[in-house]
């Protein structure tokens, strides 16, 4: 079970990477639609849904947003916390529920920064970054705790 929470730790950070990796993508190909004579308006942003830009990134975006941001890293937090009961990890039922607490903070700056609070989105930045850290410490404490020879059981 060490070896597992120690997985999910480990692919939840590479995630935020990737995660930032992919508004990267996107924002440049935004830039450079924009460069190319397009441009970006409320009509644009209402209609994303239902007629994509086709930019190179858009997709990133999409990505970023709804398959890694808001299914597949939350999933896998969950999974974490699950495991974590029964991975004897020091501190790991701690670390998993801050890694949790970390998703939901992430969810909710990046989907309410959208239409009226954009400086949620510096929430949303940093808070990647205390993810990705949380996500690391866990993974290193199960690391740790596996190289850790078990005590032997008490002589009867």
């Amino acid at each position: 079970m060490r070896k597992t929470y120690q997985i999910i730790a480990q692919v939840i950070a590479g995630l935020v990477v990737l995660q930032a990796a992919l508004m990267v993508w996107a924002i440049a190909g935004l830039f450079s639609w924009i460069d190319e004579g397009n441009s970006i308006d409320k009509s644009v942003v209402e209609g994303w849904a239902d007629e994509p830009p086709t930019f190179d990134g858009a997709i990133g975006h999409f990505i970023h947003a709804f398959i890694s941001g808001t299914i597949l890293i939350p999933l896998l937090g969950l999974i974490l916390l699950i495991v974590s009961f029964f991975a004897k990890v020091p501190r790991g039922v701690a670390l998993a529920a801050a890694v949790v607490v970390s998703i939901v903070v992430q969810y909710l700056a990046g989907t309410l920064a959208e239409p009226d609070m954009p400086y949620l989105g510096l929430i949303h930045g940093l808070n990647a970054f205390i993810l990705f850290g949380l996500a690391l410490a866990a993974g290193k404490a199960a690391k740790d705790a596996a190289a850790t020879p078990a005590e032997p059981a008490p002589a009867v």
